[in-house]
């Protein structure tokens, strides 16, 4: 087994690669994670009416910049670590999908706007704090997360997404031309060209198949727009441009240099933001707790340490609050990057880091963010889609790695029935204190997560029962 993980200095966490080497192995996860990285900033922003077309436009570009920025810094410190902050483990970096439904239920409570924005920046801040010093006790709790509790958090996370995802694919729910024929066949030809080019070729072309599908869809929109009307009257008799309409001016308006700003959104303390994220972040430590699991087993060949699993959700929770300061949404370990560890085996550490630097000097250049800000909603749900559901996958495999004994089918059963259950019907909290609905509501990721942790503490294990 030691033989197969010591090929040469690529398989080698530490070993010495050449950069002509390092600089494509890098590259290759940072186009894996490009586009996730950039989506829960396009999402959220949207949601709250921060996006494209509003008086917002310009800071949904900045804060696209600094997710850039902050995702190649973050990625660094968890392959270097600072202290106890970072696993030194082969994990890329980016702002976490998995917040997304829970922004979501703030955002919808709170009534979005740039308030909304500034709440749930602060939320994370403080909650990142709370996820650091949750790294710092993880050796004590780790027991408490093995890998059906981890896996049924990841399978939750990515069923809560798959309705955004689809929301997307019609070209976002709120636009006036949300489900047109124009937006889903976009949406479907991004999604085509994805799978034709992940199965169908090998290499850099199948890794970077979501980012070469969405430039099919950039290149598509371009060509829609010269042989299709742009606008349309909406029911209310104004005229309105569709939805999957290229802004390149927003392109052209923007610099090609710019120094990231600090605190670009002002920070607003609300509580009703505060402590659903705060037990987000409880998840989302339990995610990174198998993420990095998955890649020193799947890339390795062995158990990861307690010090790489405290130093990992350490980095994971500080390096969010970082984020927050500048106004990007949370960094946590992104789990497409940690498939393509398996799969490749590839885990030295400078290569990875090539890919962290490309990142960093991306999150200085403002044209290449608002080439990204512009892209139409249906061109990302083709991707979304997928990639939301790769989530749901890695959850199934995450579970499936330990027997699925009886005990395991009840844990995973009953918090995916309440999680999910209660995450598509809101509803059923509304008789129940405000308290609990900002908890538990909007969201099935926070319920299946608490349900997932205390059956696992309160039913007997299998050898436990036999002994009785």
């Amino acid at each position: 087994m030691e033989k197969e993980y010591a090929k040469g200095a690529e398989y080698d966490f530490y070993g010495k690669l050449p950069l002509k080497k390092a600089i494509p192995l890098g590259l290759q996860h940072v186009l894996a994670m490009f586009v996730g990285n950039l989506t829960p900033i396009l999402v959220i922003t949207g949601a709250c009416g921060l996006g494209a077309g509003t008086e917002f436009a310009d800071l949904q570009v900045t804060l696209l910049q600094n997710a850039m920025l902050i995702a190649g810094i973050v990625t660094l410190v968890q392959l270097f670590a600072i202290g106890p902050v970072g696993g030194k483990v082969p994990i890329i970096m980016g702002t976490s999908s998995g917040f997304i439904g829970v922004f979501n239920s703030v955002v919808a409570t709170m009534g979005g706007g740039i308030v909304a924005y500034g709440a749930i920046m602060c939320a994370s801040i403080l909650g990142g704090i709370f996820e650091g010093i949750l790294g710092l006790c993880l050796k004590p709790l780790r027991r408490f997360f093995p890998a059906v509790v981890t896996g049924t958090v990841v399978l939750s996370i990515g069923l809560s997404l798959i309705a955004v995802g689809v929301n997307s694919f019609g070209g976002g729910n709120t636009a006036q031309d949300f489900g047109s024929a124009e937006n889903l066949l976009l949406g479907l030809v991004v999604m085509v060209v994805i799978i034709v080019l992940k199965h169908g070729t090998k290499g850099m072309t199948s890794i970077s198949s979501i980012l070469i599908g969405i430039i099919v869809g950039y290149i598509l929109s371009t060509v829609m727009a010269m042989v299709l009307p742009t606008t349309a009257v909406g029911a209310d008799g104004t005229e309105y441009t569709k939805a999957w309409v290229l802004n390149w001016d927003k392109v052209a308006e923007a610099s090609w240099f710019a120094v990231p700003k600090l605190m670009p959104v002002k920070l607003v303390f609300d509580w009703r933001a505060i402590i659903p994220v705060m037990i987000m972040f409880i998840v989302t430590a339990v995610e990174t707790v198998g993420d990095i699991s998955g890649v020193t087993e799947g890339g390795m060949g062995r158990e990861a340490t307690d010090k790489e699993l405290s130093g990992g959700v350490i980095c994971d929770g500080l390096g969010s609050s970082l984020a927050a300061v500048f106004g990007v949404l949370p960094n946590t370990s992104f789990s497409q990057n940690v498939g393509l560890v398996a799969m490749t085996k590839v885990v030295n550490r400078f290569a990875l880091a090539t890919g962290a630097i490309f990142l960093v000097l991306c999150g200085l250049f403002p044209k290449l963010a608002a080439l990204i800000s512009i892209m139409p909603q249906s061109v990302l749900g083709g991707a979304a889609v997928m990639m939301f559901s790769s989530i749901v996958v890695s959850g199934i495999q995450l579970i499936t790695r330990e027997p699925l004994t009886g005990r395991n089918i009840t844990i995973v059963s009953v918090a995916l029935g309440l999680g999910y259950g209660i995450g598509a019907t809101t509803g059923i909290l509304a008789k129940l204190p405000e308290a609990v609905q900002l908890i538990f509501g909007g969201s099935g990721i926070v319920p299946a997560a608490f349900m997932a942790i205390v059956l696992n503490i309160v039913l007997p294990k299998e050898k436990e029962r036999e002994n009785n």
